[in-house]
């Protein structure tokens, strides 16, 4: 069995609350040892930092997402920064912008997530973050502030801006629509670009798997991605393993359930 980190993963979801301990349960049985847990607005920290407090598998990530702009105040901002203080998370995130979604304000968008990016340059942490329909404007923004790190995950960009995001020090998050034979343009990135920039997820509840097309998503699905990549990769699925679980543990810092991360 291979030792995953499933790096983004919404456990905190409502989808989970009937059988959230048997979620886990299947994951650690299918090998995704370590899951993180971006937020999506002010009111999922409590509910994320419940979750991690209560097993050292699950660390939190604090932010405020784009499709979440109209339950976001100007002061949950100011809130935010507290919180990474206090907290000291994983990440900022989940954050960014969003041009594909319909009635999402693009100037507030950006207010949200140039401050959220300032926060993690001040705090010293890695982000998490959403781009859909923007990624050009994401590399440009993550550019001109400096000093970032972190992750765009659940990728659907060109090779070409893959390659500004890795000479930027940013990965790539990977889950289930690389097993789409239809994605092309994915498939081709995954299968090229340097595994240091890689790393696998879920996005639990969403985007499941060819296989379960339809169905709620899981993180115990994740070595079906780990499949998939390492064959296009044409690598050992332990070696994609093992590179993808130390990018996370470089990433975010190890966690301590699993002593191959540490030791990555």
């Amino acid at each position: 069995m291979n030792p995953l980190v499933d790096s983004h993963c919404h456990l905190d979801a409502s989808e989970f609350d009937a059988d959230r301990p048997a979620v886990i349960a299947r994951a650690r049985a299918a090998g995704v040892v370590a899951q993180l847990l971006p937020a999506v607005d002010r009111a999922s920290w409590p509910v994320i930092r419940a979750l991690c407090a209560a097993d050292p598998g699950l660390r939190p990530a604090y932010g405020l997402h784009p499709m979440f702009l109209d339950q976001h105040q100007a002061a949950h901002l100011d809130e935010l920064s507290d919180w990474l203080e206090r907290e000291r998370p994983a990440a900022v995130g989940e954050c960014g912008l969003d041009y594909f979604v319909p009635g999402l304000d693009p100037e507030e968008q950006r207010k949200y997530f140039q401050r959220q990016l300032e926060l993690a340059r001040e705090h010293a942490l890695p982000l998490v973050v959403h781009a859909r329909r923007a990624v050009d404007e994401v590399i440009s923004r993550v550019r001109r502030t400096g000093g970032l790190c972190g992750v765009v995950h659940s990728w659907s960009g060109s090779e070409v801006q893959a390659r500004q995001l890795f000479d930027l020090g940013f990965c790539l998050g990977i889950g289930g629509p690389v097993t789409f034979e239809r994605a092309q343009r994915l498939r081709r990135t995954v299968a090229t670009m340097p595994i240091e920039f890689l790393l696998l997820e879920t996005d639990a509840p969403d985007q499941p798997d060819a296989a379960h097309r339809g169905q709620r998503n899981e993180p115990g699905r994740l070595p079906e991605v780990l499949r998939v990549v390492a064959a296009l990769r044409d690598q050992d699925e332990a070696e994609v393993a093992q590179a993808t679980s130390a990018n996370a543990a470089r990433l975010f810092g190890p966690w301590p359930v699993s002593p191959p991360l540490a030791q990555a």
